[in-house]
């Protein structure tokens, strides 16, 4: 698949900590990963922080992995978790970890900004010898709204913390538009997929309700012109014409 990416152009990748896919406590899997980075001109961008500590996505019964979870052993798991995903800088050299703080309906409130901070500043000191920076995703839940990520960021005078900004999650908690207002000086990463702002549907751009036009002239006036990782919903019945066609008008949006 990397070298399929490759040959389409891609400049790089976003890993994804999920153990049936990528197995990052596995020090065999991650140095012949490792390996073929070494050799192949696609950068190893970007990891996403384990969401679960299964195989399995919590299917079997597994919790997420959640920084700010009430119990103080959930929290310290999460991190711990974390950090063996980010022990993988070691041999890959991805520039930044996404961090999602909390689940989907995780509330705002002084607890959650403490758990918050507690946990940014632990792992902002285990990924900085690492070369890795820290990006805090925004979710649909309250926790990780743009004026509450900047609160975070700003009590915790966390400079070298910043932003990936999910489009698609941004269009169904208040709009592409006004979180481009707030978070654009922070934005490092943005994921990109549509939606019919109801639910999550990690649509290709364009085959949902966001403006993409302005999306992208703002994306591309941050201060740090942010990397575009898409983040597309498969189905396995499509054709590679299918694909390649929804593809081709997705780029021709994002240009």
């Amino acid at each position: 698949m990397l070298e399929i990416f490759a040959r389409a152009g891609a400049q790089g990748v976003e890993l994804f900590a999920a153990k049936q896919h990528l197995d990052y406590a596995n020090r065999v899997a991650i140095r012949e990963l490792a390996d073929w980075f070494r050799s192949n001109p696609l950068e190893p961008f970007s990891m996403h922080a384990p969401l679960y500590p299964d195989s399995e996505m919590g299917r079997a019964g597994a919790p997420a992995v959640n920084l700010i979870h009430p119990d103080k052993s959930r929290r310290i798991d999460a991190m711990d978790e974390i950090k063996r995903a980010l022990e993988a800088a070691e041999l890959i050299p991805f520039r930044f970890m996404v961090i999602h703080l909390g689940e989907r309906d995780d509330q705002w409130s002084p607890r959650s900004l403490e758990h918050s901070l507690t946990a940014l500043e632990h792992l902002k000191a285990f990924a900085g010898p690492l070369g890795v920076k820290l990006l805090i995703e925004n979710l649909q839940n309250e926790v990780t709204r743009p004026q509450n990520i900047l609160e975070i960021l700003h009590v915790g005078h966390f400079d070298s913390i910043g932003v990936c900004l999910d489009v698609g999650h941004a269009n169904l908690t208040g709009g592409t538009a006004s979180a481009l207002a707030e978070l654009k000086p922070y934005i490092r990463s943005a994921h990109l997929h549509d939606n019919h702002g109801e639910r999550d549907e990690h649509l290709w751009p364009g085959e949902g309700t966001i403006a993409w036009e302005e999306t992208m002239k703002e994306l591309k006036t941050a201060p740090q012109t942010p990397a575009g990782v898409l983040e597309i919903h498969y189905s396995l019945g499509d054709s590679p014409e299918e694909v390649t066609t929804k593809m081709s008008k997705a780029f021709s949006l994002l240009d």
